[in-house]
């Protein structure tokens, strides 16, 4: 919200309106400078997660999403996925279900955007055999359709319990992905991320992919203009939170079932865009 002072004479009026892009101020957002605010959800309403805004991703559960991972993601759950207070809970359980030892949620936006700058405040979870993440896909594609990671994924955020406070961002694609140990990758240590809300940012334009948390830049990675297989990030995507227990590198030190239910809470989504 912003505050408009008209000086008529010696009479002040006070005139209070929503910021240009139709949204309301939401858990203070601020502008950035060069972009529009094009999408957010700030979670001021209680309940399940807005269906307008997200939706809910269960179609690798019987493979185990192609990481042996040991959840199950649950559809409109409220144990696994709620808003309240102002955040978004998205937590995992230890509990026996359709065959997995463990519940949890992945959300999947709706909306999905071509280059722009993605924020996301949240507080980690901890426990050893968590993986957590917030991330992005190619629009219209689904675990099902498979041609990972040829088709792109860029990494905002991923945090794995046995070794807390280590933030991953990275960018896979047909040339550079973690199976070759060729991923473009950084990290950067925050050592209150379970404790304190922190904002994970991609700044994706054209030429360039940066990660931030907070103000700290630690990842970069050029477009080496040398086509697709490098360099799938043309096209719009979607954004995703989940997390995961277990799997191909959370549970590289085991599972802590006694450390369960673990949250990661989400205190805001912001997707900001300018012209190119």
């Amino acid at each position: 919200m912003k505050i408009l002072f008209l000086y008529i004479g010696s009479i002040i009026m006070f005139l209070s309106c929503c910021n240009n892009n139709g949204t309301s101020d939401d858990n203070n957002e601020k502008p950035v400078d060069g972009y529009n605010l094009v999408w957010q959800d700030g979670f001021n309403y209680s309940g399940l997660p807005d269906s307008t805004k997200w939706i809910y991703d269960t179609e690798g559960n019987d493979e185990g999403w192609g990481n042996n991972e040991a959840q199950y993601y649950t559809d409109a759950d409220q144990d696994n996925a709620w808003v309240e207070n102002g955040t978004l809970s998205i937590t995992a359980h230890k509990e026996n279900f359709r065959g997995k030892e463990y519940t949890s949620a992945r959300l999947m936006s709706k909306a999905d955007w071509q280059y722009g700058k993605i924020e996301v405040s949240a507080k980690l979870p901890t426990g050893r055999g968590t993986w957590s993440a917030i991330w992005v896909m190619p629009g219209g594609w689904t675990y099902k359709d498979g041609n990972w990671p040829d088709v792109g994924e860029i990494d905002i955020m991923e945090h794995v319990g046995h070794d807390l406070g280590v933030i991953h961002a990275s960018a896979h694609s047909k040339d550079y992905q973690w199976q070759k140990q060729t991923q473009k990758t950084a990290t950067i240590s925050v050592s209150d991320v379970h404790s304190e809300f922190h904002t994970y940012i991609l700044d994706w334009t054209p030429d360039m992919l940066r990660a931030y948390v907070d103000d700290s830049l630690y990842f970069e990675y050029k477009n080496e203009g040398l086509g697709e297989t490098k360099w799938p990030y043309d096209k719009a995507f979607y954004i995703i939170m989940n997390v995961a227990v277990g799997g191909a590198w959370g549970s590289l030190e085991g599972i802590d079932k006694e450390a369960f239910p673990q949250t990661m809470e989400v205190d805001y989504v912001r997707v900001y865009q300018k012209e190119f």
